[in-house]
């Protein structure tokens, strides 16, 4: 294969994982907001979209493995398709977990713990995915580490979310139980913790996104855990 058209494959390929970046961000925005307003109409389109981004992934995929085999790339090139991979498998697990909170808007009950800032975690997790792939994309070794050097807070912030949410169960809601439905309680509080879980794992696949990033430019794997 002439060079030009190898070159092209690897533009091609930084394109098409940019984009699935954009599908997936754009996915993960509307879980969010159908959690928030409780739209059960945006969840069912992000739920019923995930066979959209699964087939892209298995392109993509494929892609990949057909420049490693055919093209058998060194070095720099090497680094670059094989971190987009890498990248294209964390953006399909972001997409599950979008799916996983459209589901849990479908399950919703009462509302509890108003204080509670899921959309706030929600829009800092949103944003280190876009800042890791902005650093993909520009090959900015800086943005990779100021995503990582992001997570630590936004663990703190799904700690003291959690801690909220047990400490409020025992403290207040299991105290009387007579104008408690225990059983809806505890399957609220279930699936609001298993929300604050799922947006801490985004945060966690931005930083894997950001890891793969600065080894692709720098053949440094510092981030890589």
């Amino acid at each position: 294969m002439p060079r030009e058209s190898y070159q092209s494959q690897l533009e091609q390929l930084r394109e098409d994982v940019l984009y699935m970046s954009e599908i997936v961000t754009e996915r993960f925005r509307s879980a969010l907001s159908a959690l928030e307003r409780r739209d059960e109409e945006t969840a069912w389109e992000v739920i019923e979209g995930d066979d959209e981004i699964n087939q892209l992934y298995l392109e993509l995929e494929q892609d990949c493995i057909d420049l490693l085999a055919l093209q058998q790339p060194v070095a720099s090139d090497l680094r670059f398709i094989a971190a987009s991979f890498k990248i294209i498998t964390d953006l399909e697990r972001i997409a599950d977990l979008a799916t996983n909170i459209g589901d849990y808007t479908l399950e919703a009950g009462e509302e509890r713990y108003p204080d509670v800032d899921v959309q706030g975690v929600g829009d800092d997790v949103l944003e280190m995915v876009k800042e890791a792939m902005a650093a993909y994309a520009e090959e900015d070794p800086a943005l990779c580490r100021a995503v990582a050097a992001r997570d630590d807070e936004v663990d703190a912030q799904c700690e003291r979310a959690s801690d909220e949410i047990v400490r409020s169960l025992i403290e207040t809601e299991l105290d009387d139980p007579e104008h408690t439905d225990a059983e809806a309680l505890m399957d609220d509080v279930s699936r609001l913790l298993l929300t604050i879980r799922d947006l801490e794992r985004v945060g966690d696949h931005a930083v894997n996104i950001a890891a793969r990033a600065l080894y692709m430019i720098e053949n440094d794997d510092e981030l890589i855990y």
